[in-house]
């Protein structure tokens, strides 16, 4: 019962629908903003009115869309300490997922940037990296578990007080009739992680407030976020920051865009994409 809330005012149906209608219009720090184009805080240069996801997502919380092919999507790190966890799907055929190993192998870069293309199992571009002042993320740790939250934290329920991303994953997936045994690797922005001479890792941090980073869906996406510390951040207590994430309609990477054809093994990869694409006749 929220405070300020007296047993009386709540006991009947019709009492407890006037308090909850009551309560409509208010606003708190983390929530999605419906509709999209009422977001308080709107992407720099993009018309409010072309916004089809706006979102703030508390930190230790989780949110997931469904996405058209060709939308860009804005993930921002407001105070310099959130981590947006991310796994994508085929929307259309949910059982082509992100393929972590293929996304810095084919590439021949592990360290993710603007330009870096989101790659399947299947050699198509789920999502391209389009966008990019933090240059701070990290695709070879993954996400956080139950067992190392238990471990470190002391709780990693995802109602507790310091969930895993794994355990969010989960009821995230759960959202499009996907189970555990659907979740891969995921891939982690606004804290990175570098490798050293020895094979070792090291966490490298946030890059600072404000920044942000934009991926362009190249297929219809199922995208599922979790916002959570970093598994190999150092600091001993729960720290993690609020994300703020908005989306609006773009197009995706066509013959002429300058990353089609980047290298030989983007352009047979977004070759693949199109083909793809054309075949299911998504627009």
């Amino acid at each position: 019962m929220a405070t300020g809330t007296n047993a009386h005012e709540t006991g009947t149906v019709l009492s407890a629908r006037v308090d909850a209608r009551a309560r409509g219009g208010k606003v708190a720090d983390a929530m999605p903003y419906l509709p999209a184009n009422s977001t308080p805080f709107p992407p720099p240069g993009v018309a409010a009115s072309t916004l089809t996801w706006a979102e703030t997502v508390a930190d230790g919380n989780y949110t997931h869309k469904v996405i058209a092919r060709g939308t860009r999507v804005r993930l921002e790190d407001v105070t310099g300490e959130a981590c947006a966890h991310i796994v994508i799907y085929n929307a259309v055929a949910p059982w082509e997922r992100l393929n972590v190993a293929d996304t810095v192998k084919i590439p021949w870069q592990a360290y993710l940037g603007t330009g870096h293309p989101l790659l399947s199992g299947d050699g198509r571009v789920l999502a391209t990296i389009v966008a990019d002042d933090s240059r701070s993320h990290d695709a070879l740790c993954g996400t956080s578990t139950a067992k190392a939250n238990q471990a470190r934290y002391g709780d990693a329920a995802p109602e507790g007080p310091s969930p895993s991303g794994r355990e969010l994953f989960i009821l995230a997936a759960a959202k499009h009739g996907l189970t555990p045994r659907d979740l891969p690797p995921s891939i982690s922005f606004f804290k990175g992680v570098r490798v050293e001479p020895d094979g070792g890792l090291t966490f490298t941090g946030s890059a600072g407030p404000g920044k942000s980073v934009e991926l362009l869906a190249e297929l219809p996406l199922i995208m599922l976020i979790a916002n959570v510390p970093h598994p190999a951040d150092p600091r001993p207590r729960y720290t993690c920051g609020p994300l703020r994430v908005h989306a609006w309609k773009s197009r995706p990477t066509t013959e002429g865009d300058k990353r089609w054809d980047a290298t030989p093994e983007a352009l047979r990869c977004y070759l693949n994409t199109a083909g793809y694409a054309a075949a299911r006749g998504i627009a």
